[in-house]
């Protein structure tokens, strides 16, 4: 495989492409909906100074904020879309630009809004609240005035707001210099010289030449190197700016600010990195066993992800993995399968790499539209099937959220999406398992599982942990230089990977290439949310139909609760141990049983 076999955005079939015309007919109507938000702010505008005076006008405010934010929410979704496509393309840059540009002025315009609306007095609002116009505002006002404490007056809003495009410049030039600026190069495997991109990386990564993973990880991590000053001095930037808006608005820590909107106790978090501590025995046995199994002196960081099970290959065509998640998610019932599997064949997927593409994948849905998914699907990937069946439960909960809540309260939360997304890959597991046809197979997935949950549970506490350092240190006064980010991401790297494993100079590096670091205490959600659905999932499979009734519920809560009440409904309490270290007692398990059938 050369750098040509890697298509430009123009060259790849509209059927293996998202299909964008259910948000906009044409790149004209989104046009024309960019412009009408001028119009729309000032309707909201005229509300100033008037939204406590009547129930009329303050219904009146919130529909005029209902309509502003439906249309800002859409013409992002399609802007961002396509530049998330190819991000490479000029045109796209300036489209999504040109949207956060006109979404600073607007917010700068309306930031009186909420201001204003938590002034009036709350028994006020309660009995307004009480009149049937209210149905589908109610959740939506509810939420408001809990942010009432952190919220400042209009002035002090309007300068934040007017903050806001500079504030994501961090992310914005990190996504720029890692996915389209930084060169990796290629690789020599099998006797051709193959593509080294952040898609590919997986691959090279599983790859069995020792040779090939070593190379891969030397000139990848290398092209890190060249650039760790500027990365390092992104990620201090936006590390800053979460610690000077959480101070703006008077909370204890950037940590409480990230989850005071959820009403996630910050013991939640700190629980789930102690608990991941007292785990650690099982994590550091899992490494010892891949030292063995792989007959190495010296176990290295780039031999963490080859498959501990040789001669078994993957080549799952994307039709055919769609075929096999309908049948492996069966447990939820034919609704559910037909619309899921109708969506991935028809407009629901980017599915496959481009030059300039976002690497990796994600879900993005709207009030509008479908719930899009892009992937770089690779057929010889086997893992790549557990990311379709993962963003599909995503897409699948915004599709319940959407068809059961109105505009104002469908969003669900990220800690909550978590669930829907692990949990499918739960059922895909389970699904493969029973029907492995061998030995090898059933080795083999049962290895690529323990993976999985080490990557979603122990990896992902691991990068939450770096996060809770890196910003306790600013709130410290301590300074985010280069080699002090490194330091701290070397000791996490030692006290998870335990005593077998033997890094590289450049391994330190790793904490300086993650995207979701610039979405400040967004993954610990991943370990929260698979310790959630691997509880979930067997409580469904192994229920009946009130259980599964249960899970329903919580899907189409969308944002009609909070995370924790929603989970609640669905059969577990996150604000106790158990999910937590239940999972970790899954993985201990499934190593355990790894180790007995491996050497045997």
């Amino acid at each position: 495989m050369s750098n040509e076999t890697i298509p430009l955005r123009k060259d790849v079939p509209d059927c293996d492409k998202w299909d964008l015309t259910q948000i906009y007919k044409s790149t004209e109507d989104w046009e024309n909906d960019l412009k009408r938000l001028p119009s729309l702010v000032e309707e909201l505008c005229a509300f100033k100074g008037h939204m406590g005076e009547s129930l009329e006008l303050f219904l009146g405010a919130i529909k005029a904020e209902e309509v502003l934010s439906r249309v800002e929410e859409t013409v992002y979704h399609y802007a961002s879309l396509q530049n998330e496509a190819d991000q490479s393309d000029s045109v796209c840059q300036q489209n999504i630009n040109r949207v956060m540009m006109a979404f600073t002025d607007c917010d700068a315009k309306e930031s009186f809004y909420v201001p204003e609306l938590l002034s009036i007095p709350q028994e006020k609002i309660d009995e307004w609240l009480k009149d049937e116009r209210f149905k589908d505002y109610r959740v939506y006002v509810k939420k408001l005035l809990h942010h009432k404490e952190h919220v400042l007056s209009e002035k002090e809003e309007r300068i934040l707001a007017l903050q806001h495009d500079a504030l994501d410049t961090p992310g914005n030039v990190f996504s720029l210099l890692t996915d389209v600026d930084m060169k990796f190069g290629s690789v020599k495997m099998d006797g051709k010289d193959c593509p080294l991109t952040h898609t590919t990386w997986s691959s090279f990564m599983e790859c069995p030449d020792r040779n090939v993973r070593k190379e891969a990880y030397s000139k990848f991590y290398g092209e890190f190197s060249d650039h760790a000053n500027t990365l390092a001095s992104l990620y201090a930037g936006s590390v800053k700016n979460d610690v000077f808006v959480s101070r703006a608005r008077g909370y204890s820590s950037s940590l409480e600010a990230a989850l005071f909107g959820d009403k996630v106790p910050v013991s939640v978090y700190k629980n789930l990195i102690d608990s991941v501590h007292k785990n650690f025995p099982a994590l550091h046995k899992y490494y010892s066993l891949r030292k063995k199994i792989l007959g190495l002196d010296e176990l290295r960081h780039y031999d963490v992800s080859v498959p501990l099970v040789k001669g078994v290959k993957s080549n799952i065509p994307y039709d055919e993995a769609v075929e096999i998640l309908r049948e492996a998610l069966s447990p939820l019932g034919k609704e559910y399968t037909d619309i899921l599997c109708h969506g991935l064949k028809s407009g629901w997927v980017d599915k496959y790499e481009n030059r300039g593409k976002h690497s990796g994948a994600f879900s993005s849905g709207d009030y509008v539209g479908y719930p899009y998914i892009l992937v770089n699907y690779k057929a010889d990937v086997l893992r790549h099937l557990f990311t379709l069946a993962h963003e599909g439960g995503h897409s699948m909960h915004s599709w319940y959220s959407v068809h059961n809540n109105p505009f104002m309260s469908y969003s669900y939360t990220i800690f909550e999406a978590e669930v829907a997304s692990t949990f499918n890959e739960e059922l895909v597991f389970e699904y493969l398992l029973k029907n492995a046809k061998d030995r090898d197979m059933k080795l083999y997935l049962l290895s690529i599982r323990i993976g999985d949950i080490l990557a979603t549970l122990h990896r992902q506490t691991m990068f939450a942990e770096y996060e809770l350092m890196a910003h306790q240190a600013v709130e410290e006064g301590r300074p985010l230089s280069t080699e002090n980010l490194r330091s701290m991401y070397r000791k996490l790297l030692e006290e998870y990977f335990g005593p077998e494993m033997h890094f590289e100079e450049e391994s330190d590096l790793e904490g300086l290439r993650i995207p979701h670091f610039y979405n400040a205490f967004y993954v610990y959600k991943y370990s929260t949310g698979i310790s959630a659905s691997l509880a979930l999932a067997k409580r469904v499979t192994e229920g009946g139909e009130k259980e599964r009734e249960d899970y329903f519920k919580f899907l189409k809560s969308g944002g009609s609760r909070y995370p924790i009440e929603s989970l609640r409904v669905a059969g577990v309490d996150m604000e106790k141990s158990e999910p937590v270290q239940s999972a970790l007692d899954t993985f201990a398990y499934l190593v355990d049983e790894l180790e007995k059938e491996l050497l045997q």
